[in-house]
């Protein structure tokens, strides 16, 4: 399984100069002051720090499933249970490299929508995500009523 390279490379850092006229833009719940251009800032360079870091991980984690698989056919004398721990070892590191390929995808997302000028609002109902939400987690793409509603099915 080869590491998709555009999946991995991080959306630029380097953020549109008008951030401060598109910061203001960003909604935020009532009782919220505006975002500044200090805080998006801070969550962009958050998001690049996590999706360099995903990328990383995402290509060993690729490598070492490779090295699974390869070696998935060694060992002729192997015996039932070892064959079951083997599978169960690639099952795991499968696992793992889908949830790294998400949390990365997620990570990109939420960056480019800070870019369009999206970030802040809720992708299915249009309302405002909530700044301590985003804050805490800038990965947010819900508000919480749509959030619980989509727990909820």
């Amino acid at each position: 399984m080869a590491v998709n390279n555009a999946a991995t490379e991080a959306p630029s850092t380097e953020l549109r100069s008008d951030l401060g006229k598109i910061a203001r833009t960003f909604l935020v719940r009532d009782g919220e002051k505006p975002w500044t251009v200090g805080e998006v800032r801070a969550i962009a360079f958050e998001l690049a720090a996590e999706i360099t870091r995903l990328g990383t991980e995402l290509t060993d984690a690729d490598a070492e499933l490779s090295e699974l698989l390869r070696n998935s056919g060694d060992g002729a004398g192997d015996d039932q249970a070892d064959s079951g721990s083997s599978a169960l070892e690639r099952e795991q590191e499968l696992t793992l490299l889908n949830n790294t390929r998400d949390l990365l995808a997620q990570n990109i997302h939420a960056l480019a929508r800070i870019d369009d000028g999206t970030f802040g609002a809720c992708e299915l109902c249009g309302a405002p995500i909530g700044k301590a939400r985003l804050q805490a987690f800038p990965r947010a793409i819900l508000c919480v009523q749509c959030k619980q509603r989509q727990e909820r099915r």
